[in-house]
């Protein structure tokens, strides 16, 4: 199996991207708004990539958060509330807030597995910061470490019980970040103690199955080397200090926070500690090279997608999708 995340050019698969999924077995897929059309084509998509594969269990992602970062979009799919919505009621009912978030992350988790989507690229937890770009901003569910993860430790329960799988971004934390890393490289100088603050919410959730790492660059921690691409954030910071035990991919290879071809960066990525390479453009020497640069996915790493894609078997939901949307929107109702 490929340690790779693809994507796909377009409503359905071609020729090509059929004839190279098969041969290169990659460890999974991430769909955007090129590849969402109606409830109907999305699930003839997914079931298409099952089919090459042959197993039903399969990693199908997406970034849908809520908010401004929302690939399945009104009027097909309705419109959800960015992070910033559940901190306003933090304000004044924290429980009510928690149960709000729950109640929205399995609504929009069922809209997900309706169309045979596995995984969603959420909860955000990192850290708001005041002054920092707002790459982040509204993402974010607060400026407090322990509210960020109680609201993350919520969607990542109402995901799982619509049978989505959640995943923790960007450890480790991009919230104090001063530039966008989409069109160039963060570099945060903090020190290491200012540092604890972003990333206790990802120590709070360490044993969530699936994060993903943060193109920027931390002094404190490696003054050459953005986070995705250094082996010491990986190994002593992610792995050891906040302890994440899951399945961890990089961001998206093509930004422009990197330098470099996307095969070496999917090489570099991989050799620095991260399980996944994820490369969202769905170009097709892109994806070659990225087969021909990189190991076949580790045994520890397999287990590491084995357990993210069991873990949201066998839990129960809780409601229907109106009756979810019902809810949250009067908890929220409360801080309007």
């Amino acid at each position: 199996m490929t340690p790779a995340i693809f994507g796909l050019s377009g409503l359905t698969l071609s020729d090509d991207e059929r004839a190279f999924f098969r041969d290169a077995d990659p460890a999974g897929y991430i769909l955007f708004g090129r590849n969402i059309e109606s409830r109907e084509q999305v699930r003839a998509l997914t079931d298409d990539l099952r089919t090459i594969h042959g197993r039903e269990r399969l990693l199908i992602s997406i970034d849908q958060e809520g908010g401004r970062v929302a690939r399945m979009k009104p009027p097909v799919w309705p419109a959800y509330p960015p992070g910033e919505a559940f901190d306003r009621l933090y304000d004044l009912a924290p429980a009510s807030a928690i149960e709000a978030a729950r109640d929205n992350a399995e609504a929009l988790g069922l809209d997900l597995a309706e169309v045979g989507i596995t995984a969603d690229c959420h909860p955000t937890l990192d850290v708001r910061q005041k002054g920092a770009h707002d790459v982040v901003g509204d993402r974010s569910f607060g400026f407090e470490p322990m509210r960020v993860a109680a609201l993350g430790r919520a969607t990542l329960q109402g995901l799982a019980r619509a049978g989505v799988v959640g995943c923790i971004k960007h450890i480790p934390g991009h919230g104090r970040a001063m530039a966008d890393s989409h069109k160039e490289l963060p570099t945060v100088t903090a020190s290491a103690e200012e540092l604890e603050l972003d990333i206790e919410p990802f120590r709070t959730l360490n044993q969530t199955p699936v994060g993903m790492t943060a193109h920027v660059r931390y002094t404190a921690w490696d003054a050459e080397n953005p986070g995705t691409l250094s082996p010491f954030v990986i190994g002593e910071v992610i792995r050891r200090k906040i302890g994440f035990t899951g399945l961890l991919m990089s961001d998206d290879l093509d930004m422009q926070a990197l330098s470099g071809s996307v095969p070496e960066l999917a090489a570099r990525a991989i050799a620095a500690g991260c399980d996944i390479a994820l490369n969202c453009w769905a170009k097709m020497d892109d994806m070659i090279g990225i087969a021909r640069a990189v190991p076949a996915l580790s045994e520890e790493g397999a287990a590491r997608l084995a357990r993210a894609l069991a873990s949201v078997e066998g839990i129960a939901g809780t409601g229907s999708h109106g009756d979810l949307i019902a809810r949250r929107d009067a908890l929220l109702a409360l801080a309007a």
